[in-house]
């Protein structure tokens, strides 16, 4: 069931749509209205475009859940988001900063959005690209998540 080694990758931030209803404090996944905050400088991702948030530029603290539906694989944990409006990432190449990403939890899901267990692996940020082909060959496999060492949701990764 594998698929061309030379597999194309479509790497993107969270949903337009999330980010808004975000930016307008509808309730995160936990419930709560997102945490206005000033970023600090240190590693503050932003999950709609992917840079890094400026210091003391304006951000939002949530819970994200990056799935439609509840399932037990819908795993949830904490995010950053621009506060102002920023265009959501969406390219066949990793954001810059990621090769610095050490290390980066990879795992594949299925279609049913369940963990693919034999997928998962923490790997070197300037190794991301390499490891999303390589699990994305797999046919069963429907998409990548690109997580921090913390768990936290940072991307999604499909093939293009």
């Amino acid at each position: 069931m594998t698929m061309n080694t030379d597999t194309y990758l479509r790497i993107s931030g969270m949903a337009t749509d999330d980010a808004i209803r975000f930016r307008n404090l509808a309730p995160d996944a936990n419930g709560q209205k997102p945490a206005e905050m000033i970023s600090d400088g240190k590693s503050n991702p932003c999950r709609h475009c992917l840079g890094l948030i400026a210091k003391g530029d304006a951000m939002l603290l949530l819970a994200y859940r990056p799935f439609d539906e509840l399932q037990p694989y819908a795993e949830t944990g904490p995010i950053f988001l621009h506060r102002d409006t920023c265009e959501r990432y969406e390219s066949d190449v990793m954001p810059a900063w990621f090769d610095h990403f050490d290390p980066a939890i990879i795992r594949g899901y299925s279609e049913a959005h369940y963990i693919r267990y034999d997928t998962g692996k923490a790997v070197a940020g300037k190794d991301l690209t390499r490891s999303c082909q390589n699990i994305l060959e797999d046919a069963s496999v429907a998409y990548v998540h690109i997580r921090s060492k913390f768990n936290c949701f940072q991307c999604r990764v499909d093939r293009a």
